[in-house]
């Protein structure tokens, strides 16, 4: 694959929550950094994602007494996994990994800050309308490819890489820079979803 001035690297929520040791630890997530770094050192223009969640945000479990962390809800935006608090606004766990190279980023999209609804998606909060504003942005300087890499494969990543495409952007996911949650075998059923949607799967860029 070759990389061209209308690329963007997009860089996934590599941050200490979902690193090992962290509150929502995808399991070897810090393997992602040495990845994401030597790509982002070969692509002109950088964007990187942030978990950005206030406390008491309404897809953490302890926001609904009772129930269990990974189990799964009805909101009102439809189905939400309840996840252990992570990622709270200002906190050291919400902050990126600290041997993650940002300083070529452009933008830093901070998503999941309304108290009501999660995000995934770099694109577009969980109720699937509400827009990030990064769509826009992407037009707005000409680029057409959007090459992805970070955490996790399974959540953020693949809703991610859905929503650039049905926005009409070609788009590849690096696989050697994610890791995956693989809740209940959502790794598998983000794979075979990406493929299908025209998501380009490569190991590496080389």
């Amino acid at each position: 694959m070759k990389i061209g001035p209308d690329d963007l690297l997009l860089i996934i929520d590599v941050q200490n929550d979902f690193c090992p040791g962290g509150a929502l630890a995808v399991a070897d997530g810090d393997a992602v950094v040495p990845v994401v770094n030597r790509l982002a050192g070969r692509f002109d223009h950088v964007v990187l994602t942030q978990d950005w969640h206030p406390a008491g945000q309404s897809s953490f479990a302890t926001s609904h007494p009772g129930a269990a962390a990974f189990s799964s809800i009805t909101m009102p935006y439809g189905p939400q996994t309840l996840w252990p608090d992570h990622c709270i606004q200002g906190t050291a766990g919400a902050a990126f990994h600290p041997d993650l190279v940002t300083d070529r980023a452009e933008l830093v999209i901070r998503k999941g800050f309304r108290a009501a609804i999660d995000s995934y998606s770099a694109f577009f909060e969980n109720d699937r309308t509400t827009p990030t504003g990064l769509a826009g942005y992407l037009r707005e300087r000409g680029l057409k490819r959007v090459v992805m890499a970070g955490l996790a494969t399974d959540f953020c990543v693949q809703y991610s890489a859905l929503d650039a495409r049905r926005l009409g952007f070609e788009t590849t996911v690096v696989l050697a820079g994610c890791r995956a949650i693989d809740l209940g075998g959502s790794l598998a059923a983000a794979t075979a979803a990406m493929r299908e949607a025209g998501v380009a799967l490569v190991d590496e860029i080389r």
